[in-house]
């Protein structure tokens, strides 16, 4: 019986297993390259249909009035003028912004540190601790969320205004607050859930005090879940229009969302320029904030899904 016709084979096989010479790149499939570059080119087609509203925004704010609304297409500025966020910011006759930027910015952070705490503490107890009730806690958070706010508008208005905080930063805020716990509170107890109890337990073991053995181990772990939780309150909080624009009546109580409104009025052309100009300043802050804190934000997203 002859074995000649297995030495090709084997000759094959050898050249299989031999190591690459040094500096050699190993190239992937003609198939893999070609789908990552499909993939990318997908990728890149829906990054560019969210953001050209952004970029027309922009376009938009920065063209004169003659160009906006002239029949040619104007993809870039040819004249860039910043007149219409003049007209914006210190025309008379519209509510005034600074007020508006002062109100929003205030209720903002405000709902936002206090919806950190009282969020913090909560997840801390339905995860942490077994209490009578605890079940129906987290069922009466996920409940609350599924009732639209429009429904109960009239409800807040005569609670609110019943404690006469109408018009007050006090009073939206408090209506913020309960609108944006229950989310903040599902969302940190699954990043508290996540962080086991027993590197608590060993640190106590190695004679620390549970306070101490919370805030030098677990909270740590905890701060990228906080800054996750924090942007989308943050944006909530800033974005939200309806509440704000039955609770803040009076120009000077208005937020940012409903002082946009008042660029659209029935005994006047809507000025176009002035209102992409106005929809800019009110994305500034939010563009701000999130560029501080985009690298905690994204640590916090990926411990989220990571650790369940």
């Amino acid at each position: 019986m002859s074995l000649a016709p297995a030495a090709p084979v084997a000759t094959a096989a050898a050249r299989a297993l031999r190591p690459a010479p040094p500096g050699a790149v190993r190239r992937p499939p003609l198939r893999r390259r070609a789908a990552t570059w499909g993939w990318g080119l997908v990728a890149l087609v829906v990054s560019a249909a969210f953001a050209f509203p952004v970029y027309w925004m922009l376009n938009t704010s920065l063209l004169p009035t003659d160009e906006i609304i002239g029949p040619r297409l104007h993809l870039w500025p040819d004249e860039p003028t910043l007149r219409n966020y003049g007209t914006a910011i210190f025309e008379q006759e519209r509510s005034p912004f600074l007020p508006a930027l002062g109100n929003s910015l205030t209720v903002t952070f405000g709902v936002l540190v206090a919806s950190m705490l009282c969020a913090f503490v909560g997840a801390l107890a339905v995860t942490r601790f077994r209490f009578r009730g605890r079940r129906a806690f987290v069922l009466s958070i996920l409940v609350v969320q599924m009732i639209p706010g429009e429904a109960m508008m009239i409800s807040v208005f005569q609670l609110v205004d019943g404690w006469r905080l109408l018009n007050t930063v006090l009073g939206l805020g408090l209506v913020y607050l309960a609108g944006v716990l229950p989310f903040t509170i599902w969302t940190l107890r699954g990043f508290v859930a996540g962080v086991p109890v027993e590197l608590e337990e060993a640190a106590m073991i190695d004679g620390c005090s549970r306070g101490r053995a919370f805030w030098a181990i677990t909270f740590p772990l905890l701060a990228p879940g906080l800054v996750a939780t924090g942007v989308f309150a943050f944006l909530q909080a800033w974005n939200e229009f309806m509440m704000a624009l039955i609770i803040m009546q009076r120009p000077e109580s208005m937020t940012l969302p409903v002082w946009l409104r008042t660029f659209q009025q029935a005994t006047r052309a809507t000025d176009w320029g002035a209102l992409m100009a106005g929809s800019v300043l009110v994305a500034v802050p939010v563009i701000v904030f999130f560029l501080l804190v985009q690298g905690r934000m994204t640590g916090g997203l990926v411990s989220g899904a990571v650790k369940g």
